[in-house]
């Protein structure tokens, strides 16, 4: 498995003027790496998981995460329906635009959409004066004309044991109405050492972490059962469907309706 790996791995940067196309179900297999080319990694019909030094990125279906050259990053997923479209581009100069130098998750586009179908036989390496090379120039120049907004569902990590069991306990009973408090109370610490625990080490409020983690099940609920909205929003702890889909629209961009139709 390992010289498959090294191998596969070793094709990406084997030329650093052609982009490569690659539609291999690969890239889970490996443990952290990184690539010389920006990596355009698409998703459709499930979710997949980017873990990277800093976050774990949930990346649902139809959308794709830029990953910029050098961005050390590791990929999970668990659908067996579960599709993925890697493309590789080679860093150019031309591109200078700041989107190619952050990660990020967007949607994909009609436009995108439409071109990615286009190229559905495509496969392997492509080099400069082909078809192939300047029409996947051109998608590689659309991604930020686009102007689309992020995906936000990114959860800062950590190896804080005092940390790690919090977060434990809270993924364990997201269905029962957990507040700062209760929590502080549970583990025999006060809200202001619990508040800044969450700050200190995740540089994010207990509040925003626990949202993220409901929307989180929630999508998976969506994508894995035939539960209603109104059942996924009391299973993930929330009183109220509206309050849910407020929730769920604030970090996805998509009611959670609209998610559904495109799992």
């Amino acid at each position: 498995m390992m010289d498959d790996i090294t191998e596969w791995d070793d094709r990406i940067d084997a030329h650093d003027d052609s982009i490569m196309v690659l539609r291999q179900q690969l890239e889970q297999r490996l443990p952290p790496h990184q690539h010389r080319k920006g990596q355009l990694l698409l998703v459709f019909g499930g979710i997949a998981y980017l873990q990277t030094q800093e976050k774990d990125y949930y990346i649902p279906s139809n959308h794709y995460v830029w990953i910029p050259g050098g961005y050390v990053h590791s990929l999970m997923f668990n659908a067996l329906d579960l599709h993925i479209v890697n493309i590789y581009f080679p860093n150019d100069d031309k591109f200078c635009d700041s989107f190619y130098s952050e990660l990020g998750i967007y949607p994909v586009s009609k436009l995108l959409s439409e071109m990615l179908n286009f190229a559905t036989p495509w496969y392997g390496n492509y080099f400069a004066d082909s078809f192939e090379y300047e029409m996947l120039n051109a998608l590689k120049h659309l991604l930020p004309k686009e102007d689309l907004k992020k995906f936000s569902i990114q959860l800062p990590t950590t190896d804080d044991p005092r940390l790690i069991k919090i977060i434990d306990y809270v993924k364990s009973n997201l269905q029962e109405p957990l507040t700062l408090g209760i929590i502080s109370e549970h583990f025999a610490m006060s809200i202001r050492s619990t508040t800044r625990l969450f700050m200190e080490k995740l540089q994010i409020s207990f509040i925003q972490y626990l949202k993220m983690l409901r929307v989180i099940h929630a999508m998976e609920l969506i994508k894995n059962t035939d539960m209603s909205m109104s059942d996924i929003s009391y299973a993930v702890g929330y009183s109220s469907l509206s309050a849910f889909s407020t929730t769920f629209q604030q970090l996805t961009n998509l009611r959670p309706t609209e998610f559904k139709s495109i799992i």
